[in-house]
């Protein structure tokens, strides 16, 4: 079972335009104080990233922000943070926020967040880390994304065992307490149906 000393979180600069979006992720924040996990995230004081990482400093938890320096004026940095860690390229900043975290949590968030989301899933698949993955699904937000992951399996292009690897539920409780049972199943090889 997985040590959760921190868990990151991908989720938008932007509030989103339904209140349960900030709700969740002041949720989100408040659970990681109450587990004694730890933030990492993107830097940010605005939207869902300022109300997460709000969250766990008022409960005085820890909060590790990774921002480009390029976005440290479009994203406005949060200045509330003691440890912010400024990098020079979006590639630095997701591999520093991997390499801190223990797991990776998705909240609503917009195509920065998708990316984030799947190249974390790509690095699992190809057995760069073996670290548990999930998504809050607030108010349904992430159906959609969902119902496409299982295309992908119907499709042949997602194998079952990696559509396993995505945690989903829609409390940050239930969401920690998968995390804190996850097992990566041993992945067959890949091949491809006309070498079978």
């Amino acid at each position: 079972m997985p040590v959760l000393t921190r868990i990151c979180v991908f989720c938008g600069a932007n509030p989103g335009a339904n209140p349960s979006y900030v709700q969740a992720a002041r949720a989100m924040g408040q659970a990681f104080v109450e587990q004694g996990i730890g933030l990492v995230y993107g830097g940010s004081g605005l939207g869902m990233m300022g109300a997460v990482a709000n969250a766990v400093l008022e409960g005085k938890g820890s909060v590790i922000g990774v921002i480009p320096k390029a976005l440290a004026t479009r994203e406005k940095a949060h200045h509330g943070l003691a440890d912010l860690r400024v990098v020079s390229s979006m590639h630095e900043r997701k591999a520093l926020m991997a390499e801190l975290a223990d797991g990776f949590i998705a909240l609503p968030g917009g195509m920065g967040t998708l990316e984030e989301l799947c190249e974390i899933i790509t690095w699992a698949q190809l057995g760069i880390h073996e670290k548990p993955i999930g998504l809050l699904n607030v108010d349904g937000y992430f159906d959609p994304l969902i119902a496409f992951f299982d295309h992908m399996v119907s499709q042949g292009y997602l194998a079952p065992h990696d559509r396993a690897l995505i945690c989903v539920e829609s409390s940050p409780q239930a969401l920690i307490a998968c995390f804190k049972t996850y097992q990566r199943a041993p992945a067959p090889m890949w091949l491809d149906a006309s070498e079978s």
